[in-house]
């Protein structure tokens, strides 16, 4: 279970009266780990999954962004929540984990929806300026490039429209004065960023490693 924060008989119960994934994300879940072992660790958690489909069906989203694919659950279950007629770009430096990504695309019926775009995300979602508003981001990717993420997804995001961000706990490191390390480092200033963000409101929710969620004014 991903949030080592709490204590594990109320991390057990919470996975337990929440919605399983289906056997297609099973499938990939296993898939994933066989391939990827420990870095299988950024795939996002079950729970995760079912919360992105039922914001982006919540919202009624047509045009979402994910920055960070890996081997495509988190892209899987987004689509799987658009509107009728809604399209995801997704953004990823890696050729080999998208590739898994794109064969269950295809198995959940949600391929022609998804357009990957390769190459680094700080310069292919400049691409996104001047196109239609987005109404729903979701960041998953190296932490380093979190504010420029954030920064370039808030400039096209529509009035009303949502941004996730992943791993904002941090394995609860943020909340502990003595861990200094620089990846801790990095997400506190990120949380501190979005924190004082005029043109936002936000919410940090304790789910897996952590998952705020930002709503544009």
């Amino acid at each position: 279970m991903k949030a080592t924060y709490l204590e594990p008989a109320v991390g057990q119960y919470l996975l337990a009266h929440t919605a399983r994934p289906d056997e297609l994300l099973d499938a990939l879940a296993l898939e994933t780990r066989e391939l990827m072992g420990e870095r299988a660790n950024m795939q996002i958690a079950p729970d995760q999954g079912r919360f992105l489909t039922m914001i982006a069906q919540i919202s009624a989203a047509r045009n979402a962004v994910e920055v960070g694919t890996f081997t495509g659950y988190s892209s899987v279950c987004l689509a799987r929540g658009l509107a009728p007629g809604g399209r995801l770009t997704c953004f990823d430096a890696s050729e080999e984990w998208t590739a898994v990504a794109r064969r269950y695309w295809e198995k959940a019926g949600v391929a022609d929806r998804i357009e990957l775009r390769l190459g680094p995300a700080e310069v292919r979602l400049r691409e996104l300026t001047g196109g239609p508003p987005v109404d729903l981001a979701f960041i998953d990717a190296d932490k380093p490039g979190y504010p420029v993420y954030y920064e370039i997804l808030m400039s096209v995001l529509a009035p009303g429209g949502v941004i996730l961000v992943d791993n904002t706990l941090w394995s609860g490191r943020v909340a502990h004065p003595n861990e200094r390390d620089e990846t801790t480092q990095v997400m506190r200033e990120f949380n501190d960023l979005v924190m004082a963000d005029p043109r936002s409101t936000s919410i940090m929710l304790p789910m897996a490693d952590g998952l705020t969620m930002i709503r544009k004014h």
